[in-house]
């Protein structure tokens, strides 16, 4: 506490004339004239031998300390240094009863005693992480709490009583009363770091992170110090806002450079803000600090992953691998660095070889569970490699973990569903699974997703609405819409999604509910609405990539406002340079542009990336026949054609399947004319 740096500041200028004595000098007489003399001279007898007994264990000077220090306090019961410094060696000797009995006598001689308030309320306070496993004493706080309150209330202009009981109230999660006693000590102290950060806090754990923000700047631009920038570095983060992040904990590292904690987490948050090279280097530093670390060649190969320098990514992994054969993380970074790669095969290579080697007879509840993960991401592996029969199997075998059965069913059926394109499999896969969970809301859930890709809406939506009126309204709402949406019940459709908005408190499921209602509205070609509720999606995060890129479509898909769609779509892929869709939209952008080389190139990479997307095939059939190359055109048309086919009837849009058909015979009628020439 600040007074007590100010009693040791005292006794800094006494300790040589309390040196000088051999044996400790009998206390001064108190007269009229000298009680503040006496007080003076025992007050810094008590801190020197408070010193000595806390530097060598002696009870005989700690015991000369507390005499001395109350011989101060008859000399001068107002010396609230002497209340400070017999509190802080209470503390320090684990004395607490003795503190409560010597403040609780002093407040039956004087009630209105504020130091012996002061004094309860510290020694309480000390006592409130005192219990087993640092568990908090719910009666000390209560007690700290009332004490402290008596203080503020006989010394309104105590500022660190103020911040005592805001981090009491904080403590309660008394939001309310905290922000109070915070501000109440600023309003004495406008720079005290101590209320800034814990009015900081407050609002942080409110959800407030912008307000949060600015008290914590207030206070580092006021009083930097690594604890106050590290929050404030915490408070960026939760913002996803880690370039700033990063400058604040640059600032706190100046400050202690020893502390590889402070780097390790500085390294993570340049990482996160796309400063590749600076992040690697402080992870060799550490790397080569700590040469038996395998987290820092782990977090190097990440890095080295998102700059796409994958051999190097590799050597990072064998170095963690030599550190430590028998650990299984290098394994499963080099699993996800394949994946990167999209190597799948040899993804699913390595995950069966580290199943192969941890297989045991019997498996704890935790191992259970890593391997029934295992087993699920190897199925996800498969299902990306469209090896299906596999991916299903593999997803079987999270059978190792108890009551993993309805996942298990979700996965199956999502297989068949929406990878394999095979429902009438998925439908018997769902009504086998619902038979078997009648009440679990995940297979619910898929059997009537199931039913809605078949067409059958009603039967779909029936289904969705038995789950209503449960903790997952909100995500069963929005199903219910896109099941209306496949089956054309626009009017449906939409009343789900703004059932659904009425339920969404946070940004992040507003965005959501906005988006899915833009799309809505796209499908009804209600073009000038979906802007609306993209753009309301734009107003919470303009960098939503999602929206970006589906606004930016819409635009160039009418042919207007080209360089504003185009200015969104690169935004897009800037954030996802690997999503199909998103270069499908650039590619078709340019093509409006008649940038056809651009256009031509871009969407040859999209059809790379996204398979059998009949839409997007349809797009470079388009510029093929505009450069002239009719015989391409027609094979990316005829690869348009059966990609509709394989497609759920109710993802398909019969105008423009319609459309395409014309082309493809147009240009089969050209192609033949050529010929002839």
């Amino acid at each position: 506490m600040i007074r007590s740096a100010k009693a040791f500041a005292l006794v800094g200028v006494l300790v040589p004339v309390a040196f000088a004595q051999t044996m400790p000098a009998p206390a001064q007489p108190v007269t009229a004239d000298g009680s503040r003399a006496s007080a003076y001279y025992n007050f810094a007898m008590g801190s020197v031998y408070s010193l000595m007994a806390q530097a060598e264990s002696s009870p005989d000077d700690a015991l000369k300390a507390i005499q001395y220090f109350k011989d101060a306090l008859k000399a001068d019961p107002k010396a609230s240094a002497s209340y400070e410094s017999l509190t802080e060696l209470y503390i320090a000797l684990k004395r607490p009863a003795d503190a409560t009995a010597f403040a609780q006598d002093a407040l039956k001689q004087n009630p209105d005693n504020v130091d012996a308030h002061r004094m309860l309320g510290q020694i309480y306070f000390n006592q409130i992480k005192s219990g087993a496993q640092g568990q908090i004493d719910e009666r000390a706080l209560r007690l700290a709490m009332q004490e402290f309150q008596k203080v503020t209330e006989k010394d309104p202009k105590d500022t660190e009583s103020w911040v005592m009981l805001g981090q009491l109230y904080a403590g309660t999660n008394d939001s309310s009363d905290a922000e109070k006693a915070y501000n109440a000590a600023l309003a004495l102290d406008p720079d005290n770091e101590e209320a800034l950060t814990g009015l900081a806090l407050v609002y942080g754990n409110n959800g407030d992170t912008a307000k949060a923000i600015e008290k914590l700047k207030a206070a580092t631009d006021k009083s930097p110090n690594p604890r106050s920038l590290m929050i404030l570095a915490e408070a960026y983060r939760n913002q996803k806002d880690y370039k700033d992040a990063a400058d604040a904990e640059k600032k706190a590292l100046e400050m202690q450079p020893e502390n590889e904690r402070l780097a390790h987490s500085l390294a993570d948050d340049l990482f996160f803000s796309d400063q590749y090279d600076e992040a690697l280097a402080i992870f060799a530093g550490l790397a080569a600090h700590n040469p038996k670390d395998i987290s820092y060649p782990l977090r190097m190969a990440d890095i080295y992953g998102a700059k796409k320098d994958y051999a190097k990514a590799h050597e990072a992994i064998e170095k963690a691998k030599k550190i430590d054969p028998g650990d299984v993380d290098p394994r499963l970074a080099e699993i996800r660095m394949f994946e990167m790669e999209a190597k799948h095969d040899e993804a699913i290579a390595a995950l069966k070889s580290l199943l192969d080697d941890t297989a045991r007879k019997v498996y704890s509840k935790e191992d259970a569970k890593q391997r029934a993960d295992w087993f699920e991401e190897l199925g996800k592996l498969n299902v990306d490699a469209k090896h299906y029969a596999e991916g299903i199997e593999a997803f079987r075998q999270m059978s190792v973990l108890k009551d993993s059965g309805p996942l298990i069913e979700a996965h199956i059926i999502e297989t068949y569903r929406t990878y394999a394109k095979d429902l009438p499999s998925a439908l018997k896969e769902a009504d086998a699974a619902l038979k078997k969970f009648p009440d679990e809301y995940i297979v619910v859930r898929e059997h009537a997703d199931v039913l809605g890709d078949m067409g059958r809406t009603d039967d779909a939506a029936k289904e969705l609405r038995g789950l209503l009126n449960g903790p997952r309204d909100r995500e069963t709402l929005l199903d219910m819409a896109e099941v209306y949406q496949k089956g054309k019940k626009f009017d449906e459709a939409g009343k789900a999604v703004d059932d659904a908005e009425k339920l969404s408190t946070s940004d992040e499921e507003k965005i959501e509910v906005y988006f899915i209602r833009g799309a809505l509205l796209e499908r009804q070609k209600k073009y000038d609405a979906s802007e609306v509720a993209f753009r309301k999606v734009l107003a919470l995060n303009p960098e939503h990539a999602g929206t970006l890129n589906y606004l930016g479509y819409m635009l160039a898909d009418r042919n207007v406002r080209l360089d504003e769609a185009y200015k969104m779509i690169q935004k897009a892929v800037d954030q996802v340079p690997d999503s199909g869709a998103y270069l499908d939209s650039l590619g078709w952008v340019y093509f409006r542009q008649g940038k056809l080389t651009d256009a031509e190139r871009t969407l040859v990479k999209a059809v790379d990336l996204t398979g059998p997307d009949p839409t997007v095939h349809d797009h470079l059939g388009d510029v093929y026949m505009k450069l002239g190359k009719t015989q391409e055109a027609i094979a990316q048309w005829n690869a348009s054609v059966k990609g509709f086919k394989e497609q759920p009837a109710s993802d398909t849009d019969p105008e423009e399947v319609s459309s395409v058909n014309s082309k493809l015979d147009a240009a089969r009628v050209k192609l033949a004319q050529e010929k002839k020439r």
